[in-house]
Formats: C-alpha cells, structure tokens, sequence
C-alpha cells in the first residue's frame, strides 16, 4: 500500500513540476520584454525586415501585428526566420500556407544570433502604439509647416511691398511740394534778384544729364561689374553641378521607397555602410520585391526586359566626383556616422533624385572644419580625445585629426 501511495505521489509531483514548468515557459514566452530589448529589435527589424514587412499593412510579405500567436513556441519562430524555406519543405503547415500565399522564400536570416532575433518578435509584440496614426500626425505636420512657410514668405513680401509703397508716396508728396512751391515763387518774384530767379526758372534737362560724363561712367562701371559677376560665376561654376537631375530608364521613386515604405538605403546601396562606394542597386534588387508586385507597371517590365536580354540597368550616375578627389563612403557613414540628407539632401522626399550640395573642396573642408568627431564608445579615439582635451577646450573636430591634410583626399 506504502509503494503505491509513494508511486501516486511521485507521479503527482513530476505532473506538478511539468504544468508549472510549462505555465513558466509560457509566461516567459508571453511576457512583455524591457524597453532596451524593444529598442534592440527596432534596429534589427528596420535594418533586415523592414524592407518586406510591417506591422499593420502587407508589404512583400504579411502584416506582422501578432503574427507571434500564430506559432506554437518561440523556437518554432526562430527556426522559421533562420530558415524559412527548410522550415516550408520541412512540412510545417502554417509557413507553406504562408508560401502558396505570397509565393514567395523569405532568405535564410541564419546570420542573425538568437538574441537578436528574439529583440524582433519582443518589437513585433510591442509595436509602437497607432502606428498609421503616427503617420498622420507626421504628414500633418508636415502638411503645417509647408502652409506656414509660404505665410511667413508672404508677410515678408507685403511688408516689401509696404515699403515700396511708402517710398513710392514720399517721393509723390514731394515732387508735389516741389511744384506748388515753384509755382508759388514764380508768381512772386517780387524782391528777389536775378540768381534766385534763375533757380527758380530753371528745368531739368534729360539731353543733359544723359549726354554727362558722370552718367555714362556710373552706367558703364554698371555695366562692367555686372559681365565681371557673370564671368566669375561662369568660371567658378565649372565641374559643379549643383541641382543635376538626369532622367533615368526607370522612373524610380525615392519618395515612394525610401519615404512612404521607409526602406533603408542599405538594402539597395549594398555598401554605403561597409565599401568605397555606396553601389548602384542590381536588378535582382529590385526583383526581391517586384516579382510580386505591380508585375504589370510599365516601368517593372523594363526590369524585366533586362533580365531577358541579359543586360544591367544602365541608370545614369548623379553624384560625381574627379578622378583626384578621395572619398570613402564606409568611413563617412559607418566610422563618422553621417546622416544620408547631410550630403544627399532629403532623398526620402525626392522623386527624381538630384545633387543636393555643391561638393566642392571648399564645401568638404568647411564640413570637416565644422563637424565634431564622434568619439563615444569609440576606444580608437580615446587617447586623441584626452591630448587635445589637454589643448582646447571646444569638442575634437575632423580638421583637428587630419580633416584637412591634402593628402586625406587627394592620391
């Protein structure tokens, strides 16, 4: 009787031991994550997922708002993010629901650590809150500083305007001034002698004033400095192309990709982040989205022509800089952590893309004169912070580490 009541109890513990494990396990799969792991999976997310997915609209792939219910266990989700089409021929029935769906393999993620693809689901389960309402917020902001620049742009104008007025009045007031009184003078020329007279008399003569010496040297100094501003500007203008805006074989839209959907550059610009040159994006680029979406646009059928014949997107370079000038993109937006619209202006709002700043020498070393070098967390820096810490008091500066030597830029 003892041996049974003991098994019995033994059996109830272990039931015990293996509910609660399962409820804890549960609740740490369900329970909410801290703020830093929130922020962690933001990056993660913006910097490989969010080209194809959002949290409440279909992208490439499906709206994620609580696509983490959809699974069994958060293994089951790690495993299908590492390798989603393994997972798909595995047998697993819910991620080839999701392929007969999108008809489409997401890429293996298999690069990614376990932690950092638990950051994602824990900014999946806690999203920012109202999303598209953010949106809204943002673009009617935008929406009111656009309406108040053009008032602020008006008030100027009038009170121009105003001016102009004003002096154009002073001046009437006193030429009338000018003839009453001559009249009046003329009508009582009584008791004054013949030089008041003479004054009183005498009329402008325009034959005069044109036929002078002083008029035709002001017109012709005049003249002079404005051909000698054209010429200078001609001059210094040249190899600058400030504005340029070619069209490209493909209307691409940056405001589209890069504004409303928010694709980081990285995705395109294989190496803004990690090469020489940022690259310009091959057409299997842009197939990892358009082999699904607006097949029938005019402009994705090129893309697909050129796959056809074998042949590159031949899109026309707008940035350029002489063969004598060194630039390393890896090092200004990696190393320095220069923002795209720093040098490229605000892309995300362009629909043709033009060249936003001068990228002349000069610009580049004012640029180098003003910008502070961001030394945190950075321990190659360490040591010339603390010696030039020792010499100034203002922040370390790119022209303080070399910014400005010839040979930084020039071969």
């Amino acid at each position: 009787m003892c041996s049974h009541y003991n098994r019995f109890k033994t059996y109830l513990l272990a039931l015990v031991f293996g509910v609660s494990s399962l409820a804890l396990s549960t609740q740490a799969y369900a329970q909410a994550p801290d703020a830093a792991q929130i922020e962690k999976g933001t990056a993660v997310f913006d910097a490989n997922c969010k080209q194809c997915h959002a949290i409440d609209e279909v992208v490439v792939g499906p709206a994620l708002r609580d696509a983490t219910k959809r699974w069994p266990s958060e293994a089951a989700i790690l495993n299908f993010i590492k390798y989603p089409q393994k997972t798909i021929e595995g047998g697993n029935a819910y991620a080839k629901g999701l392929y007969d769906k999108y008809k489409q393999f997401m890429p293996n993620h298999d690069f990614l650590k376990d932690d950092e693809i638990k950051a994602v689901i824990a900014y999946i389960k806690n999203p920012p809150a109202k999303v598209e309402e953010k949106k809204t917020d943002a673009a009617g902001a935008e929406g009111a500083a656009k309406e108040a620049a053009p008032a602020d742009n008006g008030v100027i104008t009038y009170v121009l305007a105003a001016l102009v007025l004003v002096l154009f009045l002073v001046l009437v007031v006193l030429g009338l001034l000018v003839s009453v009184l001559t009249k009046y003078l003329n009508s009582n020329t009584e008791g004054l002698d013949e030089d008041d007279k003479e004054v009183i008399s005498q009329t402008l003569g325009f034959d005069k004033f044109f036929g002078s010496v002083a008029f035709k040297a002001a017109v012709g100094f005049v003249f002079f400095i404005m051909i000698a501003k054209a010429g200078y500007d001609k001059v210094y203008s040249v190899g600058i192309h400030q504005g340029y805006a070619p069209r490209q074989p493909i209307a691409f839209s940056h405001k589209l990709h890069a504004g409303m959907y928010e694709i980081n550059c990285n995705y395109c610009h294989t190496g803004v982040y990690k090469a020489k040159s940022a690259s310009i994006p091959s057409v299997n680029i842009c197939l990892n989205c358009h082999n699904s979406i607006k097949t029938e646009s005019p402009e994705i059928k090129k893309l697909y022509s050129a796959v056809e014949k074998n042949r590159p997107i031949e899109w026309v370079r707008v940035h350029n800089l002489p063969d004598l000038a060194y630039f390393n993109h890896s090092q200004h937006t990696k190393v320095g952590g220069v923002e795209c619209q720093t040098c490229h202006g605000n892309i995300q709002d362009m629909e043709v893309v033009q060249q936003h700043s001068s990228l002349t020498m000069g610009w580049c070393i004012n640029c180098h004169r003003e910008t502070v070098v961001k030394a945190e967390g950075n321990a190659y820096y360490d040591k010339l912070v603390a010696m030039h810490a020792k010499k100034s008091k203002e922040p370390m500066k790119v022209e303080n580490i070399g910014g400005l030597e010839c040979s930084k830029c020039h071969y």
